[in-house]
């Protein structure tokens, strides 16, 4: 049994109904619930008597470090065996750390600790890491974002993961860390016994000097398979090196995302490569990176190599127009790989995606979820929008927000709901005018077909 609560305020009432149904749960989730530190005393009695609850939720509630502590009382219970801690923006502070450490110490069970969006600071989390130390702890995903962490908490961070070969996951993002800390961070990588699967540093600081030292982690761990190093300026010269770790034998990267990192069609060059012989690769995000139409055609080429095994590409706003919808749709016509595209925010134009269309409808073809929103789209091009929702059954997301479709384009597109051959489920629709008649239309489609999703 699972409670999964969002958004609502609790009631004195509603929470003591609520806390008996928490004493058989196996996961509670209340994120957004205004939960305070008197809610974590109650909380922390179902922990020592449920021994089957393994998640615990609490994500943007103000818990503040008194919660945390009556939270711990339950924790530190030989009966509790919970495995998932998330506590993310809950105002806590480094004098929190000290009794997650007690935590980390004792409860072997605890296997995934969340606490980003809090003010732990590079002294709350070097305590952490002593907790982490202990051969009692088994942590396998710590999330330190928005955490307030500097350079200095490297040292204590890489004498942990020395310690710890368990350690799965590591997000560091949106901490200024630097390039000095975050070549220290990768000599510890290679050096510890750590067998890091994700490593997330986005809006870390980092440029291109110390792409060098990323990169080695790469041709060194085979076990790291997800990297995210968006929001950093490492430029087209900090990508060429990534890619040296990335293109060798012991990579098997899976997730690479890259989005704002100040890159151009010149980088394109590496980034095809990587594509279409690095086989791992199911997924990249290169959003916000001014690659243009020439850098787009490069990739193109890449999707059509037979080795490319690429399933998601994130390519939003990355200036691309109309001249690059030949290549796009070349690409899409003999790739059976790509289930995910996201193009938003390019200036495709009608022209461009109903180019785009006539790869979709090729029956090499496996598109799932295909965003166009804000592409300068008008009426003209929903027509053979509805043609693809109709022929192709595996497509079932569609993204056209923020297009001036009006009521011509959006009733075409509704037609091809209504049909029995069309498979989408979900229907993003923001920001777009429509008369009072269309959305009738709308919530009369919405209540015949149940199984379909209109956000608008």
């Amino acid at each position: 049994m699972e409670l999964d609560i969002q958004c609502e305020e609790m009631s004195p009432s509603r929470w003591a109904e609520l806390l008996s149904t928490m004493k058989s749960c196996k996961a509670i989730r209340l994120d957004d619930c205004s939960l305070s530190s008197s809610s974590c005393e109650d909380l922390s009695s179902i922990i020592s008597m449920n021994p089957s609850l393994t998640e615990l939720k609490l994500n943007n509630n103000e818990l503040g470090d008194a919660g945390i502590e009556y939270l711990c009382k339950g924790l530190l219970m030989p009966s509790c065996s919970l495995q998932k801690l998330w506590l993310q923006n809950c105002n806590l502070t480094s004098a929190s750390c000290e009794t997650l450490r007690s935590v980390l110490s004792a409860q072997p069970s605890l296997t995934e600790l969340h606490v980003g969006g809090n003010k732990l600071g590079t002294a709350g989390v070097k305590v952490l890491c002593q907790g982490m130390m202990n051969p009692n702890c088994k942590l396998q995903k710590l999330q330190l974002e928005y955490c307030e962490l500097t350079a200095d908490t490297v040292e204590a961070l890489n004498a942990a993961l020395q310690s710890k070969p368990t350690l799965k996951e590591l997000t560091l993002s949106n901490n200024t860390l630097g390039d000095t800390a975050v070549k220290q961070l990768c000599h510890g990588l290679v050096e510890a016994s750590c067998n890091l699967e994700l490593l997330h540093l986005e809006n870390c600081g980092i440029t291109s000097n110390s792409c060098r030292e990323i990169s080695a982690v790469l041709s060194n761990k085979s076990s790291l398979v997800d990297l995210s190093v968006g929001d950093n300026k490492i430029g087209n010269a900090g990508l060429a090196l990534l890619c040296q770790g990335l293109m060798h034998p012991n990579c098997k990267i899976q997730k690479l995302w890259l989005w704002d990192c100040d890159l151009t069609s010149a980088s394109c060059k590496d980034l095809s490569r990587l594509i279409s012989t690095k086989e791992t690769l199911t997924e990249i995000s290169l959003i916000d990176n001014n690659l243009r139409d020439l850098g787009m055609e490069m990739l193109c080429q890449a999707l059509r190599d037979p080795k490319s095994k690429l399933q998601e590409l994130w390519i939003r706003e990355c200036g691309l127009t109309t001249a690059c919808c030949k290549a796009v749709s070349s690409a899409l016509s003999v790739n059976k790989h790509l289930k995910v595209l996201h193009m938003g925010e390019n200036k495709l134009g009608d022209a461009g995606v109903e180019l785009m269309c006539e790869g979709v409808l090729h029956p090499n073809c496996n598109i799932q979820s295909l965003w166009l929103g804000n592409c300068d789209l008008t009426a003209a091009s929903c027509a053979a929008l509805a043609t693809v929702m109709v022929t192709k059954q595996c497509l079932t997301e569609l993204d056209l927000s923020y297009n001036s479709l009006e009521d011509e384009g959006v009733r075409k597109i509704c037609e091809a709901l209504r049909n029995p051959s069309c498979n989408v489920q979900q229907l993003i629709l923001y920001d777009i005018l429509w008369s009072s008649e269309v959305d009738y239309e709308l919530r009369a489609l919405e209540e015949s077909k149940p199984e379909v999703k209109i956000i608008s």
